[in-house]
């Protein structure tokens, strides 16, 4: 299997569901069930199925986070010394060529990315055409609205 790059901050994240799906959800749904089971016949029993459904979700999502997690090649942003360059879990300043709109982003894995919060997946267009640039430089992608011009106005490492 090959690593999963996470910041820090998205390791946590991960490692807090986790906690939260092994320590109050799983007990959550193993009474329901135990409650569904004590009410008798199981076989038109909504209650007990839709337990059973959530719980298999659960363990699925257990199952995927430890996976991750165990994967993960978690990256510290703030030790990283890339030279200027965009790198995972860089922050980059742009401006769009077209209309002179600033943004900033943050390059991170695909289970924190939030574009609302300025978080690219690392797998977006985006990304992938802003890693390895520099400041001052072009980065062109194609988007749904067509091919985008963005200048890298400065990178970050925090």
């Amino acid at each position: 299997m090959s690593t999963i790059p996470l910041t820090k901050r998205g390791a946590e994240i991960l490692k807090e569901e986790l906690h939260r799906l092994k320590h109050v959800e799983r007990p959550a749904v193993v009474n329901a069930i135990a409650e569904a089971r004590a009410q008798g016949d199981l076989s038109e029993n909504a209650e007990y199925d839709a337990a059973k459904d959530k719980q298999g979700f659960i363990e699925g999502r257990i199952m995927e986070i430890e996976g991750k997690l165990s994967a993960a090649q978690i990256i510290d942003p703030s030790s990283l010394n890339a030279g200027g360059r965009v790198v995972f879990g860089a922050t980059v300043d742009l401006e769009d060529e077209d209309s002179g709109e600033a943004v900033t982003y943050q390059i991170v894995g695909e289970d924190e990315a939030d574009i609302k919060k300025g978080l690219l997946s690392i797998n977006s267009p985006i990304a992938r055409a802003l890693i390895g640039k520099e400041a001052g430089d072009v980065a062109t992608f194609q988007a749904p609205g067509g091919t985008r011009n963005y200048e890298v106005i400065a990178v970050r490492y925090v």
